[in-house]
């Protein structure tokens, strides 16, 4: 099987990508950090020498790189079984007192990027008649919370997208997935003061996003919202 992971180079999207390579399925990786991303690759490549590691770095919020990207995709010539659009970005602040452009860069990296990479593969996947898009929505795709602002916002239209995806693939058994994770200890929560246990660890994300992959083709999990047991930050 070969999966296929953005903004892949650190946190969820590493998580993920490595918990797939642990169980033998070939990954394929993206993110805009070149060096990070191929540190990944060379550490991924030592633990797990049985599978096929390769990546590619594009920057997935200028619409270009992610039809590039799609592009790299279909040019390698292999199945399309799974892809996690997690690729995403959190700017602070309010509706009110946000930097300027904080709306439309978020919308690029959080909802357009999925959006084109998206479109590129799947007519691969109906051409083979399966395939499970996951989208790394977010708790703030259900619940504005203050200092969300914008983020939240491109969020909520992660969330929609995923819905309409669910409606318009399921004929062509292609299985769609929101995941909806509250606070992960990322390196979107660096200097915060807060004690670990208040944090959901990223490789229990990535055991459940595997999990809801793991079961059998006639079923779905069309969502999945996964909390630190002490609630929402």
């Amino acid at each position: 099987m070969n999966v296929f992971v953005t903004g892949a180079s650190k946190g969820l999207g590493k998580a993920i990508a490595e918990k797939f390579a642990s169980k033998g399925h070939n990954i394929y990786l993206c993110s805009r950090s070149e060096t990070g991303l191929y540190k990944i690759v060379q550490e991924m490549m030592t633990y797990y020498p049985d599978i096929i590691v390769k990546a590619n770095p594009f920057d997935l919020s200028v619409k270009e790189q992610a039809l590039a990207f799609g592009k790299w995709i279909l040019g390698l010539g292999i199945s399309v079984d799974v892809l996690v659009n997690n690729a995403g970005q959190f700017i602070p602040g309010s509706v009110y007192n946000e930097p300027e452009g904080a709306l439309e860069q978020l919308m690029a990296v959080n909802l357009y990027s999925a959006y084109h990479v998206t479109r590129a593969v799947i007519p691969k996947m109906i051409e083979q008649k399966s395939g499970h898009i996951f989208n790394m929505c977010s708790i703030a795709s259900i619940k504005a919370y203050p200092n969300g602002g914008s983020y939240a916002i491109s969020k909520f239209a992660l969330l929609g997208f995923t819905k309409v995806l669910r409606e318009e693939l399921k004929s062509f058994n292609i299985r769609v997935t929101a995941v909806m994770p509250g606070a992960t200890k990322t390196a979107s929560w660096e200097g915060v003061d807060l004690p670990d246990s208040r944090f959901m660890k990223p490789e229990d994300v990535a055991e459940v996003i595997f999990n809801a992959y793991s079961i059998s083709d006639r079923s779905v999990v069309e969502e999945v919202i996964i909390r630190p047991q002490l609630g929402d930050i």
